[in-house]
C-alpha cells in the first residue's frame, strides 16, 4: 500500500474564526473572491444544529473493480483504505468522503465512527452513505450525508482508493488540509490559503447586517438597507456608536 500523506494543519485560531463566519458567509464571500464553487452540493446536516470546522481528511472512492479489490471484507483488513483515513485523525479534524454520490454502500457503520469519535474528530462530510444508522446517532457524531443504507462499503459497487489525496466530493475540489466549516446550510470548502482574506471580507460585511436587520424589522426600505446603500452609511456609523462590534 502507498504511503499516506500527512496533512498540514491550520492554527486552531483560524479554525475557531473560520467557524465564527459560519458556511453561508464563507460561500458567498468565497463567490465574490472568484471561487465559484465552494459548497459541497448533496451531504445535508443528518444532526442538526451542529457547526464544526476543521482540516480535511480525505478518503476517494471508486467504482469496485475485482482484481483491485477482491471480495472478502474481512480477508484482509489492512487493505481496507477507509480504515487508514480513520488512522490519521486527529483532535478536530473533518473527513471529507467523495463516495460519487452512492447511497447502496456504507463507507462507515458504528464501531468505525465510534473509533472517529475517540480519536477526537470533528465531525464527517460524505458524499455517500453510512450504516448501522440508528447507532451512530446516538455518537451524536456531526455528520453531513447524501443518504443512509443497510450495506456495507464494498457489498455493492464502490471500494476505498485513496486517502489523503485530492478528490471531487460533491462537485468541489478538496485539497487535503484545506478548512471545511459546515452547520445547517451545508458544508463548505476554505482554500487555506484564502481563509484571511475570506474572514476579513465576511466580518466587514456581517458587521453592518445586525443594523440592516434592525431596519428591515422596522419595514424599511430593502433597497435602503439591503445591501447597506452609501446613503444609509452614515446612519449606521452613528448607529455603530452606540453598538460597539464585538468579534470573537
Amino acid at each position: 500500500m502507498t504511503e499516506i500523506a500527512k496533512i498540514t494543519r491550520p492554527s486552531a485560531d483560524l479554525i475557531a474564526r473560520v467557524q465564527a463566519v459560519g458556511a453561508a458567509s464563507a460561500s458567498a464571500t468565497l463567490a465574490h473572491m472568484g471561487i465559484r464553487n465552494c459548497h459541497i452540493t448533496g451531504p445535508v446536516s443528518y444532526n442538526k444544529g451542529k457547526s464544526i470546522a476543521g482540516p480535511a481528511l480525505t478518503l476517494q472512492f471508486m467504482p469496485k473493480r475485482e482484481d483491485l479489490y477482491g471480495e472478502g471484507e474481512y480477508a484482509s483488513v489492512e487493505k481496507q483504505l477507509h480504515r487508514h483515513v480513520l488512522y490519521q485523525v486527529e483532535k478536530g479534524d473533518v473527513v471529507v468522503v467523495d463516495a460519487r454520490g452512492d447511497i447502496t454502500a456504507g463507507v462507515f457503520g458504528d464501531m468505525m465512527m465510534t473509533y472517529f469519535q475517540g480519536r477526537g474528530g470533528a465531525g464527517m462530510v460524505v458524499d455517500g452513505a453510512i450504516r448501522d444508522f440508528v447507532n451512530v446517532q446516538k455518537l451524536d457524531v456531526p455528520l453531513w450525508l447524501t443518504g443512509v443504507t443497510p450495506n456495507f462499503h464494498t457489498q455493492t459497487g464502490l471500494m476505498p482508493f485513496a486517502v489523503n489525496v485530492p478528490i471531487a466530493c460533491g462537485g468541489v475540489t478538496v485539497i487535503p488540509g484545506d478548512i471545511i466549516v459546515a452547520d445547517d446550510d451545508g458544508a463548505v470548502c476554505v482554500p487555506v490559503a484564502l481563509a484571511e482574506k475570506m474572514i476579513e471580507q465576511a466580518t466587514q460585511h456581517h458587521d453592518w447586517e445586525d443594523f440592516s436587520r434592525m431596519k428591515l424589522m422596522q419595514g424599511a426600505p430593502l433597497q435602503m438597507y439591503y445591501p447597506l446603500h452609501d446613503d444609509a452609511r452614515p446612519e449606521y456609523e452613528e448607529w455603530r456608536k452606540s453598538n460597539p462590534i464585538k468579534h470573537g
